[in-house]
């Protein structure tokens, strides 16, 4: 892009970031995004933070994914129900039910309310485990928030 003269703005970045991601080129996006902060382009959403954490996290990548969610939040950002759905979710699929549940009590204590998919997420993975008294728990929660038709 810059070869032909054209200078690259936050929404291109945010749309390149998002296409390595979307190939499991994350490591050349986080590339990007440090180019960004270099160019003194800040991402203007959490968008693609959470486009990062969601690409690190299919890879397998969760402790990267832990360390870019602290970097983002010590930048300013403040993770969103989707951001805490992608970290959820990426732990669950790692086994990682306490640290999942931890984060869930986290996000819970910051102010944010999980929603339908935070719960389905949790208790698939619950079920997947053999925790089945612990996802009936869980499910309940659910249905006394009102997240789900009885």
């Amino acid at each position: 892009m810059t070869k032909r003269g054209v200078v690259p703005d936050v929404q291109s970045y945010n749309i390149m970031v998002n296409g390595l991601c979307k190939i499991n080129m994350v490591d050349q996006a986080l590339n990007l995004l440090e180019e960004m902060h270099h160019k003194n382009l800040v991402p203007d959403t959490i968008i693609t933070y959470n486009t990062l954490i969601d690409g690190l996290c299919k890879l397998r990548r969760i402790s990267c994914a832990l360390k870019l969610l602290e970097k983002m939040q010590d930048e300013g950002y403040h993770p969103d129900v989707r951001t805490y759905n992608i970290m959820i979710n990426g732990l669950c699929k790692e086994g990682l039910l306490h640290e999942a549940l931890a984060l869930l009590s986290k996000m819970e204590d910051n102010g944010y309310l999980p929603d339908a998919v935070t719960f389905e997420t949790i208790i698939r993975a619950l079920f997947k485990k053999d925790e089945h008294g612990l996802a009936e728990k869980v499910l309940r929660e659910m249905l006394a928030r009102g997240l789900l038709n009885r």
